[in-house]
């Protein structure tokens, strides 16, 4: 479940042992910021999780979104940038904060297999799934092993570069922080007494470090300790940070907050639902009047705000709807942690999976054979010798595709690429260039998922309206959906005001880059 998964592992852990969790107010923090070091005005970015333009232009036009209107018209509003693929949220984040995809940063998914550990590894999904691979692995994933060790360290975050350059920042309930500063993380007791977490944790981070109950600089931020506020893993908990900082006159040259309620509901009601924006909408508006008027607010900050992902409808009726990959591979053996010599392992992304294929005597073209037979697959993708291969149900061909070559596509970006390459629906154009439609930046972001990770790993996309299932995943039959590379869930709106300068392309991999550039410093 996204953005929550810290605060969802912890609960279920605690309901399963019969306590009741009533958590008194976190120790709060120093601010030990200096804002004589920022050259110029401070950045914020803001994730709206799951804003989608559509539903966006349609709660500003009916009068539901006056902050989201505000910005609109004072800054300017791109409708159509690319995330990150699989389109989950931290392969999203940690192509937002390092500018890679995933081939460089080495985060595949929110669920994908370690060869080298043989398990799972997962940063939080359904109660069902997150149980099954082991309720202190998600934790232990999700909060520590994500940022210190399954993020390369062949790439920085924004906040280590901002820190290289003399300059501070700050993270407000992102999953990905990795910085440069070590925190003493607030573990509460009963979270260290069951084991799910340890009672001395310390993280590296950013210069301001604000996760939930685990680390707050507000004293008056009591958003956390109730059971069905998540611990804080909120968009209150989020903004009553914010808000601390800027009454404080304390924003460091970078700040990154998260707003993670829209998600859920989306998830339930379906792309089209307003209530989320305007939800988001009324956060927004407590930030702008933390200040003497709307307008000075983006005269002191540069503003982004921006989703994450997009979702695609998934349909009500399971049995049409959900792709279930334990039926359409039946003739094999999963890996379960009690089974952990089985021949596959599937790690379900939603509306995309990855196949791992651990029994060397199952040929490759086997189980392509196999998934090619189900429809509602729109492909199935695997790398070989350098080279990526792109098979579809809707084609007797291969697409085939390699960094560098004679075609470039609006990216800059160079590529060899052969066959049927309608199955990504790419056309080649006049003077060796490529266009994009339906998936758009297509070769890039499959080539940073299909090597993001070692082993003998296929990719299967959903069309449109379904979703990918197994024995013990949470399906989203009757709401939404995303992870594809499909352009419903990969095309995200990004509203910038307070600055006239603007980015390169319209792609988070790009705005890594460009905010370094705003901030400025040596």
């Amino acid at each position: 479940m996204k953005r929550k998964i810290i605060a969802i592992c912890i609960l279920l852990i605690l309901i399963c042992a019969g306590l009741i969790l009533s958590i008194s107010m976190s120790p709060t923090k120093e601010i030990n910021i200096d804002i004589a070091q920022s050259p110029r005005k401070p950045v914020i970015i803001v994730t709206v999780d799951s804003l989608m333009t559509e539903p966006l232009k349609k709660a500003i036009q009916d009068g539901k979104a006056p902050a989201f209107s505000f910005l609109v018209n004072k800054g300017q509003l791109y409708p159509d940038f690319i995330s990150s693929y699989p389109t989950m949220s931290v392969t999203i984040d940690s192509t937002l904060l390092t500018g890679t995809y995933a081939n460089e940063h080495k985060i595949p998914g929110l669920i994908w297999f370690k060869e080298d550990e043989n398990r799972m590894i997962s940063y939080g999904s359904g109660i069902s799934e997150m149980w099954h691979n082991g309720l202190k692995n998600v934790a232990l994933d999700s909060v520590i092993r994500y940022n210190q060790e399954h993020l390369s360290k062949d790439v920085q975050t924004i906040h280590e570069e901002l820190a290289n350059r003399q300059l501070q920042s700050a993270s407000i309930n992102g999953l990905l922080f990795r910085g440069n500063v070590q925190h003493q993380m607030n573990v509460p007791k009963l979270i260290s007494l069951v084991n799910l977490l340890p009672e001395d944790l310390e993280m590296n981070g950013p210069t301001l470090l604000s996760l939930g109950a685990l680390s707050q600089y507000n004293p008056k931020n009591d958003r956390h300790k109730l059971a069905w506020d998540r611990l804080g893993f909120n968009n209150d908990f989020t903004i009553n940070e914010l808000k601390f900082l800027i009454q404080q006159d304390k924003l460091p040259s970078f700040t990154l907050a998260y707003l993670p309620d829209a998600d859920a509901e989306i998830h339930k009601s379906g792309p089209n639902d307003l209530k989320a924006i305007e939800k988001a909408d009324a956060s927004l508006q407590q930030l702008f009047d933390t200040y003497a008027s709307w307008e000075e607010a983006i005269e002191e900050a540069t503003w982004i705000v921006l989703g994450d992902s997009g979702q695609s409808f998934i349909g009500k009726d399971k049995e049409s709807s959900l792709i279930n990959l334990n039926d359409v591979l039946n003739n094999y053996s999963f890996w379960e942690r009690k089974n952990k010599d089985a021949q596959m392992a599937i790690a379900i992304n939603e509306r995309m999976a990855y196949i791992y294929v651990n029994d060397d005597t199952i040929p490759q073209a086997e189980v392509v054979d196999t998934l090619k037979k189900e429809e509602r697959i729109h492909f199935i993708a695997w790398t070989e010798g350098g080279i990526n291969y792109v098979a579809s149900p809707q084609s007797e061909q291969l697409l085939t595709f390699s960094p560098n070559g004679p075609y470039i596509d609006p990216y800059k970006q160079t590529w060899t690429v052969d066959g049927d390459v309608t199955i990504l629906d790419v056309t080649l154009a006049e003077q060796n260039t490529i266009q994009y439609n339906h998936y758009p930046d297509a070769l890039a972001r499959l080539h940073g998922a299909l090597h993001s990770q070692e082993g003998n790993v296929l990719i299967v996309d959903a069309k449109p309206y379904f979703e990918f299932i197994t024995e013990h995943t949470h399906d989203h039959a009757g709401g939404g959906a995303h992870g594809s590379l499909h352009k419903m869930d990969s095309v995200v709106p990004v509203i910038i005001a307070g600055t006239d300068e603007k980015p390169p392309f319209n792609r988070l991999v790009d705005l890594k880059e460009w905010i370094l550039q705003l901030v400025g410093g040596s």
